[in-house]
């Protein structure tokens, strides 16, 4: 048997050939077919398409924070209010970036002086204003499903950028600040939307 014929049978096999020399599982008795044991895979999910997280690109200057345990926690709370409410990626990539211009994804109490009016948690939505109860409003699957509703009632959401969408729910000062959170809203549900 030639060199070459004789690497591609060991390769086949499992064991490879160096220089005229054996390296691996070799053993007089060993048989591959039965002494073979079965390898686990790793197999990775799916990430959604970018082209779905980030139709029109990003607008702007992109922000960025390190986010710590709370913020990453809260980061996958609006993933699965999102995914509840049965609505895609995209929706979950306004979602965080509004959380990351209103909050940077803290889930805030009020604030006393600082406080914006009677604006809480993640989405800094006011009781005031009819997004509900300090209670709900503090919690993140509760605040999302309200944002998300905001959303759906807007026609074209889908199709809008990014900052259009979130402004139109939430009617802020700073309509245009959104838009600096769109990379990485967009990373965080690559991520995090399949896990």
């Amino acid at each position: 048997m030639n060199t070459i014929m004789r690497k591609s049978v060991l390769s086949v096999a499992g064991l490879a050939f160096a220089g005229g020399v054996f390296a691996g599982p070799i053993a007089a008795h060993a048989n591959p077919a039965v002494d073979a044991k079965p390898v686990a895979v790793a197999v990775q999910a799916d990430k959604p398409d970018t082209a779905k997280l980030i139709p029109h690109g990003t607008q702007g200057d992109q922000s960025r924070i390190t986010l710590n345990d709370e913020q990453t926690a809260n980061a996958k709370a609006i993933i699965a209010a999102t995914k509840k409410a049965g609505l895609p990626e995209r929706a979950a990539v306004i979602s965080i970036a509004t959380s990351l211009q209103e909050s940077k994804l803290e889930n805030l109490g009020h604030l006393g002086d600082m406080n914006d009016h009677d604006s809480l948690g993640l989405f800094q939505q006011r009781p005031s204003s009819g997004w509900g109860t300090p209670e709900q409003i503090t919690d993140p699957a509760y605040s999302t499903t309200a944002f998300l509703k905001g959303l759906r009632q807007i026609d074209g959401w889908q199709d809008m950028p990014l900052t259009q969408a979130a402004q139109t729910v939430q009617v802020s000062a700073y309509p245009d600040a959104y838009a600096q959170w769109e990379q990485q809203a967009a990373d965080l549900v690559g991520q995090y939307w399949n896990s």
